[in-house]
């Protein structure tokens, strides 16, 4: 394990390795997932700025996306709003050999929806008293659910927006809400607070990860993702390549001529 000394960012030549060791784990993890049809939802949660869609980045980087699937949800359509609220998630879970990670989930009515006024306050206290029996409904019919919270401080996300602004390739990222995000940060401190004490359950426990560091919060978010499922690893057939055809009556390269190439500047 890792030793964090006071104020020490990690380097990247101990962060690309450590980070090559866990994306082989996750690569077993996939095997055993498919192998026993398991079903595995990830919810990542945290302020903007964060680190959550890095984070989901670096745990999808090596693996499969018939097996790791990310559901990012717009706003919801009219439609949806007329919908019983968890409705429109549910239709994203995981099937057998699936899992499901989550870069903002049904706990945005905790969080943005509470705090923003998007919800009634009747709303919010509904969602707080019915999330823990939908997760122990959920849990108990087989599904395996791992919540994070990915947490940075006052001064980490000021200096993220900044470069976000300073940044024309990262601009993108930087909305109204975000900025909104930035004035009420003690608004969005009391509803993160009101829902682990509502939600954070024995069956369901909720995990915090330190994201001021964003590379030392990747790796512990995937150690931590790696800890609490008993995958085992799958031996894997030794794959060979076959013999390609020897038919002579084609003509490969001289197919192409003619054709239109990209002009090569690299």
């Amino acid at each position: 394990m890792l030793k964090k000394a006071a104020n020490e960012k990690l380097s990247r030549k101990i962060y690309e390795k450590e980070l090559r060791k866990l994306q082989a784990e996750l690569c077993s993890l996939q095997a055993w997932v498919r192998e026993h049809k398991e079903r595995i939802i990830i919810v990542l949660e945290g302020r903007d700025a964060a680190g959550k869609g890095g984070t989901i980045k670096t745990i999808v980087d090596r693996v499969s996306p018939r097996v790791f699937r990310v559901v990012a949800l717009p706003s919801p359509s009219d439609r949806e709003r007329s919908q019983i609220y968890l409705q429109r998630y549910v239709e994203h879970f995981p099937s057998g050999g699936e899992i499901v990670i989550f870069d903002r989930s049904w706990y945005n009515r905790a969080g943005v929806e509470y705090v923003m006024g998007f919800c009634t306050h009747e709303q919010h206290q509904r969602f707080l008293a019915l999330c823990p029996i939908v997760e122990k409904f959920i849990v108990e019919g087989g599904t395996r659910l791992i919540k994070i919270w990915l947490e940075v401080g006052q001064e980490e996300q000021e200096r993220r927006f900044q470069a976000r602004i300073d940044d024309p390739v990262r601009q993108w990222k930087l909305s109204p809400m975000d900025l909104e995000s930035f004035r009420r940060w003690y608004d969005y401190s009391k509803a993160r607070d009101l829902m682990f004490e509502h939600t954070d359950t024995e069956y369901a426990p909720w995990y915090l990860v330190d994201s001021n560091d964003k590379k030392r919060a990747r790796l512990n978010c995937i150690s931590h993702i790696l800890s609490r499922i008993p995958y085992r690893h799958v031996e894997q057939k030794k794959v060979e390549l076959p013999e390609r055809s020897k038919t002579k009556q084609y003509d490969d390269v001289a197919s192409l001529m003619g054709r239109r190439f990209v002009e090569q500047h690299y």
